[in-house]
């Protein structure tokens, strides 16, 4: 999906209750996204997003068939440049993982304010991944599991650049510190899915580091 810099981003809510999905929808038609669709199931949404093609989903995870894992799956098999920023009541485990894995850009819990949410639409739609700070130790015990297990491991230059992803930097930010291009951050990021057998962009690895591998006493940043 191709975008001049000064289009507003086009997103989609989905959630099965209206009340929720109106507001949020206002407040993201309040803070300048193009809201060009809302849905309140998975087929709906799936619908919706072929004929409307958002950029971006504030998705619901407990939604009508199908649910929001397998929706975030099949609307980046369609496009694997949407994001996808779940809002979720759920904060268990296995539905975080589960929608991580499935290419989840964000994850929220719905008991994020408002400010919360808008500033975290806005960083998922410029690439960056947002998750509720509260989640971290889901995940870093799995990223540590996974490190510990038999085949390919990271190379100091991608363990720097994920470290630098949980401090929060955007792609562009860590390009500079690094003196490197985006594009060379964008692959040290790929080649870390591909050493994990992971297929998406956005995945358990990063989200790991988002939240767990940002604590570094001879970095002060």
């Amino acid at each position: 999906m191709t975008q001049d810099v000064s289009d507003p981003v086009r997103v989609m809510v989905v959630d099965d209750h209206p009340m929720w999905r109106d507001a949020v929808g206002r407040d993201l038609l309040a803070a300048g996204f193009d809201v060009v669709a809302v849905a309140a199931s998975g087929d709906e949404a799936l619908a919706r997003f072929r004929a409307d093609r958002p950029q971006l989903l504030v998705l619901d995870l407990q939604i009508p068939g199908p649910g929001g894992v397998e929706v975030t799956a099949e609307v980046i098999r369609q496009d694997p440049s949407t994001r996808v920023l779940i809002l979720s009541a759920s904060g268990e485990q296995e539905d975080v993982l589960a929608a991580v894995k499935a290419g989840a850009t964000g994850y929220l819990v719905k008991s994020a304010s408002r400010e919360e949410l808008i500033a975290a639409v806005r960083r998922v739609a410029r690439g960056d991944t947002v998750f509720t700070p509260g989640l971290a130790g889901l995940v870093l015990g799995e990223y540590r599991r996974l490190q510990e297990e038999p085949g390919p491991k990271l190379t100091a230059r991608e363990t720097e650049v994920l470290r630098l992803v949980a401090k929060g930097l955007s792609y562009k930010q860590i390009a500079d510190r690094l003196v490197v291009s985006h594009r060379t951050v964008q692959n040290h990021v790929q080649n870390t899915l591909s050493k994990l057998q992971l297929h998406n962009r956005v995945q358990l690895t990063r989200w790991a580091i988002d939240q767990g591998l940002d604590e570094d006493p001879e970095d002060p940043m």
